[in-house]
């Protein structure tokens, strides 16, 4: 067996979302069986005291150290999860609070003095860049608290799409909840090398395709909206995605003009209805090109783009790439 010389140290506090804490350690435990000299991490949960720290999920986890304890030692990666807390009823508007608690800032910020790595997971960005550790920085985080940590930090350059981005000065920041996985891999390709990390995601049952650029976004969810109308809006969309769908025809469909749809959608969505329109149909697009062998003209008919030259510019517009190199890439 050999010798495990890196310890990443997961930060734990009370209300910590459970999946952000015991997600990567899934993804990190897999190395070892995945590398020849049976090497891999130490990962240790850390907590200012030792008591069980229970989580968002209402499950209690009890930490292997003590902040003190931990900040003696060479820390290799220091990871970061988050939690929210949210504010409303189920009949009004839902608010959404990342929870940074000045204790717990105090300590990452201590902590990440004697690591190699820092990275966080969804929320957790909240926390680095209270921290400053994310200054002058490229940062996501969970899109529902994006706008947030841009308000928040102005000397943040937020960025809500992307699953995970990394930075100079090996600070990493990843997107909702579930985009820890992909964090976890894309750490585990840096330090072994990507045909360990793809062993490892096979191990999981995951896709190792997401390296960093591809959206944590689907359309549909991308924006919560307030009114039944523009719901209605979105799902006439989505259902008619391969159909003719001007501004004139949706402001018929939803009975105003179309000036007041143009607002409405500027309101609800902070976008145009052709901008909302195009990226549904790249996203639909996307989806096609990685699981199934249509042609480019198929679908582009498929997603109303009606020629492959449209196609290829909405791609070329939303993610600087062609339809084939996309399907290349990711499928």
């Amino acid at each position: 067996m050999g010798t495990v010389n890196r310890l990443i140290v997961i930060v734990l506090f009370e209300g910590v979302d459970l999946l952000d804490v015991t997600g990567p350690p899934e993804v990190f435990s897999l190395v070892p069986r995945e590398t020849p000299e049976r090497v891999g991490y130490e990962v240790a949960l850390a907590a200012e005291t030792l008591e069980p720290v229970t989580t968002a999920a209402g499950v209690r986890i009890l930490p292997d150290t003590t902040f003190d304890e931990v900040g003696a030692r060479a820390i290799d990666t220091l990871l970061v999860p988050g939690s929210v807390e949210v504010e409303g009823d189920g009949d009004g508007e839902r608010r959404i609070h990342p929870v940074v608690e000045p204790g717990t800032v105090a300590r990452v910020k201590a902590l990440a003095t004697r690591a190699r790595r820092v990275a966080s997971v969804c929320v957790g960005a909240h926390i680095l860049a209270a921290a400053g550790l994310l200054d002058g920085k490229r940062a996501t985080t969970h899109w529902s608290t994006a706008q947030r940590l841009a308000a928040d930090h102005p000397a943040v350059r937020v960025d809500p799409d992307p699953i995970f981005i990394r930075e100079e000065g090996e600070v990493w920041t990843g997107a909702g909840i579930s985009a820890c996985l992909d964090l976890s891999l894309a750490l585990v390709a840096e330090d072994f090398g990507e045909a360990v990390a793809l062993r490892v995601a096979r191990q999981l049952v995951m896709y190792l395709k997401r390296p960093g650029g591809q959206s944590q976004f689907s359309v549909p969810l991308e924006q919560v909206s307030t009114t039944r109308r523009i719901e209605d809006l979105r799902h006439h969309i989505l259902n008619n995605i391969g159909r003719r769908l001007t501004v004139p025809d949706l402001a018929a469909y939803a009975h105003v003009s179309d000036r007041q749809l143009t607002r409405i959608f500027k309101t609800e969505l902070g976008t145009t209805p052709h901008a909302y329109i195009e990226a549904a149909r790249v996203e639909l697009a996307g989806n096609l090109l990685e699981t199934t062998d249509d042609t480019l003209e198929r679908i582009a008919s498929r997603c109303g783009f009606g020629t492959v030259d449209t196609l290829i510019r909405a791609f070329r517009r939303r993610l600087a790439t062609t339809p084939s190199e996309y399907r290349a890439r990711f499928r």
